[in-house]
């Protein structure tokens, strides 16, 4: 896992008050050491948010690193380092979904067929269910899917989830009651 080397701490810009020539202290913003240690304490669950977004190790790799590389670039917007992990998150979200995009206009390009199921020789009974899990949120709306990962899979509050994806908090219910009835529908189990 490659680290952020830390540097030193930006020091705070100062302003002058133009009132009475005073200076005010303006935080400067989240610092390296603060982004290094968060890298630290949450990039496996980062991780494990893009890959319940995404399907394959690498690109869940390059996206949560691409994530912390955009944070730490616009690190002095990001006012409140308390909301670095939120801003990591959507970014990883943001991430996830551009790489959707760009698979589904390269598999619109190319002309072979992707095969449909895995060989007999990988499946036990948990995997064919979690291989029908993952056909079922596939089937699901784009932020009915989402909300499901990030409320189910990630362990987020529904606040969080709100929070995470720029919505609302009734929004995130709806989206996740109505997507759980379409599991449900989709893996054959009573409503």
């Amino acid at each position: 896992m490659p680290v952020i080397a830390p540097m030193p701490a930006a020091r705070p810009a100062r302003i002058s008050n133009q009132r009475d020539g005073a200076e005010d202290v303006v935080a400067a913003g989240t610092t390296v050491d603060h982004l290094t240690e968060t890298y630290r304490a949450h990039y496996r669950s980062l991780l494990g948010l893009a890959a319940l977004l995404l399907d394959d190790t690498a690109s869940c790799e390059d996206v949560v690193q691409e994530a912390f590389i955009r944070v730490h670039s616009a690190r002095k917007r990001v006012r409140d380092p308390e909301k670095t992990l939120a801003y990591l998150r959507q970014t990883v979200v943001n991430l996830s979904r551009s790489a959707l995009r760009r698979r589904i206009l390269g598999l619109k390009l190319l002309s072979k067929p992707m095969p449909d199921m895995a060989s007999a020789e990988e499946g036990a009974y948990d995997q064919l269910e979690r291989d029908s899990l993952i056909k079922a949120m596939k089937g699901l709306q784009r932020r009915q899917r989402e909300v499901l990962v990030l409320r189910y899979f990630a362990d987020m509050t529904e606040a969080q989830v709100a929070e995470t994806l720029g919505i609302s908090l009734g929004s995130v219910k709806a989206y996740g009651s109505r997507g759980i009835a379409a599991l449900r529908l989709a893996m054959g189990e009573p409503a």
